[in-house]
């Protein structure tokens, strides 16, 4: 069982990985600085910011007294003013999301039967390696949602707002959000997090000896 034990140190640092950035893919898909758009003053009497995220609008009115107004505005799946872009990304984090979550869990399991012995010692199999292309498949995704949100980005992609959410069709300048730098962190702690767990190797192929 020590044997065991020792061998599998490495993948419990795995998991820990793999549930903060789980943690944090699920902070990204609920922030809405995923773009932020500046909006000139013709339609606004004062400077305001707007974030736009996968699943709302916040809007920041500047007024005389310190600090600002927020006004947000919430969509689902099933608006159809949503372009093509955002509803990709809300699939690719939807899934990224369910992905991280059963990988942390099977996770779990492969660590219990390690440490309890369940893995026998002749065993040459990765018991770690559903959860490795789990969180392998939730790292391309979630990178795949970052790209698609920095083009719509560098190309100053509008989105057709209903007339009640009081934004324009296209903001006076716009850029990246903190959304996106959170997840690329957890995209890469998904990706390393499967890496450390698909090189676990068995005791008997590390052919450890005892100490005299």
């Amino acid at each position: 069982m020590l044997l065991l034990s020792k061998s599998a140190n490495c993948q419990v640092g795995g998991f820990a990985l793999a549930s903060i950035a789980w943690v944090l893919c699920s902070i990204s898909t609920g922030l809405p600085q995923w773009r932020v758009w500046y909006l000139n003053e013709t339609m606004f009497t004062k400077p305001t910011t707007a974030f736009v995220g996968i699943w709302r609008v916040c809007i920041y009115h500047e007024n005389s007294k310190p600090g600002s107004v927020r006004v947000c505005h919430e969509y689902t799946y099933h608006d159809s003013f949503i372009p093509l872009d955002v509803r990709i990304i809300q699939h690719l984090l939807l899934i990224s999301n369910m992905l991280g979550l059963i990988g942390t869990v099977t996770t779990i399991f492969a660590l219990r039967n390690v440490y309890t012995e369940k893995v026998q010692k002749n065993d040459t199999y990765n018991p770690f390696i559903i959860s490795a292309i789990l969180n392998i498949i939730a790292s391309i995704s979630i990178l795949l949602a970052v790209l698609f949100n920095y083009f719509s980005v560098i190309h100053k992609a509008g989105i057709a707002f209903p007339p009640s959410f009081h934004m324009p069709l296209y903001p006076s300048d716009q850029r990246i959000g903190i959304a996106n730098v959170v997840a690329s962190l957890c995209a890469l702690m998904f990706l390393g997090s499967g890496i450390i767990l698909i090189s676990y190797t068995s005791p008997t192929e590390k052919q450890v000896f005892p100490e005299i």
